[in-house]
């Protein structure tokens, strides 16, 4: 007893000491809540000034690494995978993407965003009655009003009507705007690849681009679903974080609520600190994913080659390692996910939630100025409003955490479709990155290529000491000069590799002019067709007039009757009595034979009746007879043939001859057929003498002997 007399007025100065410091407080509110407030404020300021100045230095030494020598691809080195990060360059290139996607203000794109943005408030506020309408339900509940109860009751069901529609059009909107933005995004990059040859050139003479087609398919559509999740799950939790917090801080006060956010902000920033780099992780996978998909699709398009050689076990062994390298990477990431989940989970729903519960517990254990009703059922209804409101508002903070992960992921595919669209961007101002491979004189080399030629247009095709160059950077002849003036056919001759299809890349465009001079025809004068034809999808006759269309086709003036014609001189008329006739689609390669392919491709360049063509082997198939019918036809139509075939058959149709001995040299002259027809039977009889030199010597040793 003595002990407790003598803790009693220990406890009663303590509680008086309490009671001074309530009532000091509750006396000063207004101005700590202000001091509070203005000491918040200068923190985002300082915050934000912190953040420039990272900003500028990040900026200030990615411009000194670009001023270092060696950093950059003066040899066509290829672009080294950028590191994923938000920074200066994630935003430019987010904002970039965001001006193709929503083009303008009057746009569907943005019609569809405010339409999203007003759904969102308007989810938020029906929230926010509904937390409202949960209190006055407990406190009916607890004050014993059947009545209250019921109606409120009446009410709760009334407003789930216009809520489930409102969630409806979110998720409505969400997936609309992701189409729009794929849409727009698609097209875009579209009209950029498929214009100035870029679809070749970021093939053949770029290495920065592996598997555009992944990027174009598989990255729009994620980093444009990525986006338009994005938004919903910024834009809400944002507005759901304000409205909550406002109505939070007039029922607890603000002064908690400040003191909670700063443990929230605390622990979300050791949260942030441990959080993995999953935008670099997203972007290799994607890599990975392309690598894997382009193994299966070089098989599928070498699969008869694979065949011969019994390549299978060998390529089994790529696609495995392919696989289990993307497997391996995407298991690392599902432990990363683990970890970072297990650490998300018990920080937002556990420590979080127990801050929450003592901060609604406020107005029931003290006087909060404002508040009115201190009975049972005002305090039941206000504990169960706040921590509605307090559940809702914590909910939108941890997604607003969890969108942390879905921002590094849009990271990732901002990078990579930002890349696309850079390298599109170079190679249409003439600018590759090639990695070189070359065994003659690479600083030879490295001179020619960094030179530049000049092209015009002219009636004629000439070359002026231009260098003809290898994909892989070889220079194979220093400087070509020949002519070719209408009527002037030229046949092409050399081993592989010498550069006679470099020379026909050069002259469609498709390679840049290293040097010297070009002088050609326009684009539409010149004709190529390749020793394997390529057939289109679509129907019989869109194979015939490919690239130009039906409508082109009758603006020409040329119907299916004059179409028949032309495949009449190839001899292949019977082809249209088949079912389906001229509107039959299907996968021509298959259905069609090499040697009717090649007299497809041979109607074709009679529907275009150019100027010049270009024909590489494109006979190699065909019998002697329907060649000379073809060569015939093609000279008939007043078409200037550049050939390139070992068949002595063709000599007599060509005035000039290019020949390539493949060591860097080469003779342009005029072709007399029946001459070289004669020298070249000297020269096999001469070489069969020279083969049976050694037989003879030997025998001439026995005989000796």
């Amino acid at each position: 007893m003595a002990a407790q007399s003598k803790l009693l007025p220990s406890d009663r100065s303590l509680k008086g000491i309490v009671n001074e410091l309530t009532s000091l407080y509750l006396k000063h509110r207004t101005r700590i809540s202000r001091a509070v407030y203005l000491t918040l404020f200068v923190a985002l300021i300082n915050r934000v000034r912190i953040a420039i100045s990272e900003q500028k230095a990040a900026s200030a030494r990615h411009a000194e690494a670009r001023r270092k020598p060696g950093t950059g691809s003066t040899e066509g080195e290829a672009t080294s995978r950028k590191k994923v990060e938000l920074n200066r360059d994630f935003f430019r290139n987010l904002f970039r993407l965001l001006k193709i996607v929503i083009p303008g203000w009057r746009s569907k794109e943005l019609r569809l965003l405010i339409s999203h943005t007003v759904f969102l408030v308007l989810r938020t506020l029906i929230s926010l009655y509904v937390a409202e309408l949960d209190g006055r339900l407990v406190s009916s509940l607890v004050r014993g009003k059947g009545k209250d109860f019921l109606s409120g009751l009446v009410w709760w069901m009334t407003v789930a009507i216009p809520a489930t529609f409102t969630n409806s059009m979110l998720s409505y909107h969400q997936c609309k705007l992701s189409l729009q933005y794929r849409t727009r995004l698609t097209n875009y990059i579209h009209n950029k690849y498929l214009s100035q040859m870029t679809f070749y050139t970021l093939s053949a003479l770029d290495d920065r681009i592996k598997n555009a087609d992944q990027l174009i398919t598989v990255d729009v559509a994620k980093f444009s679903n990525s986006l338009a999740e994005l938004y919903s799950n910024i834009a809400k939790p944002v507005l759901d974080m304000v409205i909550y917090n406002y109505s939070l801080s007039r029922s607890v006060g603000g002064e908690g609520l400040f003191a909670m956010s700063l443990i929230v902000q605390l622990s979300a920033s050791i949260m942030r600190a441990l959080t993995p780099p999953f935008g670099k992780y997203v972007a290799e996978e994607a890599r990975l994913e392309g690598e894997f998909r382009f193994q299966h699709s070089r098989l599928i398009d070498y699969s008869e080659e694979v065949a011969l050689y019994s390549g299978h076990e060998a390529e089994k062994d790529t696609l495995d390692k392919g696989y289990f390298t993307l497997i391996k990477h995407v298991n690392r990431i599902l432990r990363r996910r683990f970890y970072h989940g297990f650490m998300e989970d018990f920080v937002i729903k556990y420590f979080w939630g127990a801050l929450g519960l003592m901060l609604c517990s406020v107005p029931v254990f003290f006087k909060i100025p404002g508040v009115a009703g201190n009975n049972m059922g005002d305090r039941t209804e206000s504990f169960v409003t706040n921590r509605r409101m307090l559940l809702s508002s914590s909910d939108a903070f941890g997604r607003l955490m969890f969108s942390y992960k879905e921002i590094m992921e849009l990271a990732g595919y901002t990078a990579r479709v930002s890349t696309l669209l850079d390298v599109m961007d170079e190679i249409q101002a003439g600018r590759f990155e090639k990695k070189l491979v070359s065994s003659a004189d690479t600083e030879e080399n490295a001179a020619v290529l960094r030179g530049r030629g000049q092209v015009s247009e002219g009636e004629d095709i000439e070359f002026v000491d231009v260098p003809i160059v290898s994909p892989n950077g070889d220079v194979l002849v220093r400087k070509l000069s020949f002519t070719v003036r209408p009527g002037d056919h030229m046949l092409i001759v050399g081993p592989n590799g010498c550069g006679k299809s470099s020379l026909f890349r050069i002259l469609g465009g498709l390679w840049p002019v290293y040097g010297g001079t070009v002088r050609k025809p326009p684009f539409e004068d010149i004709f190529y067709i390749p020793q394997r034809p390529y057939l289109s999808r679509g129907s019989l006759r869109q194979q015939i007039i490919y690239p130009d269309g039906v409508r082109e086709m009758r603006d020409k003036g040329i119907t299916d009757a004059d179409l028949l014609r032309i495949l009449s001189v190839v001899e292949i008329e019977s082809i249209v009595e088949r079912p389906g006739g001229w509107d039959a689609e299907q996968e021509w390669t298959d259905v069609l034979s090499g040697g009717l392919q090649q007299r497809v491709a041979m109607a074709r360049l009679f529907y275009h009746a150019p100027k010049y063509a270009i024909l590489d082997e494109c006979t190699s198939s065909v019998t002697l007879e329907i060649e000379k019918v073809m060569y015939d036809e093609a000279k008939r139509l007043g078409i200037t043939l550049m050939t390139v075939s070992h068949r002595r058959s063709l000599w007599k149709y060509h005035t000039n001859i290019l020949q390539f001995d493949g060591q860097g040299h080469y003779v342009f002259t005029k072709l007399d057929a029946e001459r070289r027809l004669q020298l070249e039977d000297e020269k096999e009889d001469l070489e069969l003498q020279l083969r049976a030199v050694p037989e003879i010597e030997k025998r001439i040793a026995e005989l000796t002997a």
